[in-house]
């Protein structure tokens, strides 16, 4: 199933109203520590699909959600619970520093 993909239009939507607890990854196409982070957030993701949301945001075709959230340093992970911003990780963490994140949430 891999991750799920954000947008300015469905941030709201898909992340701040949903049931579940959200892992949101803020990255770019030409990052390369986002590139090695991929396919761990892809992996997570399936892994851990009945209890969190695992998704992405491209920060260059959706700058609003980026700045809103004061996204400055990518990979980026983000952890929103009710609506709200749990917790964050700058920088590449490794497939156990973004469990350590989903962890912090999982019910």
């Amino acid at each position: 199933m891999a991750a799920v993909h954000f947008s300015d239009q469905d941030f709201e939507e898909k992340v701040l109203k949903s049931d579940k607890p959200v892992v949101v990854d803020f990255y770019a196409e030409w990052c390369g520590p986002c590139k090695m982070a991929s396919p761990i957030v892809d992996k997570l993701a399936d892994q851990y699909a009945d209890k969190v949301v695992i998704g992405k945001v491209n920060v260059d075709e959706n700058a609003k959600t980026a700045q809103q959230y004061n996204v400055m340093s990518i990979p980026c992970m983000v952890v929103f619970k009710g609506g709200k911003e749990i917790d964050r990780k700058v920088g590449f963490a490794g497939e156990a520093g973004i469990e350590v994140l989903i962890k912090k949430v999982m019910p």
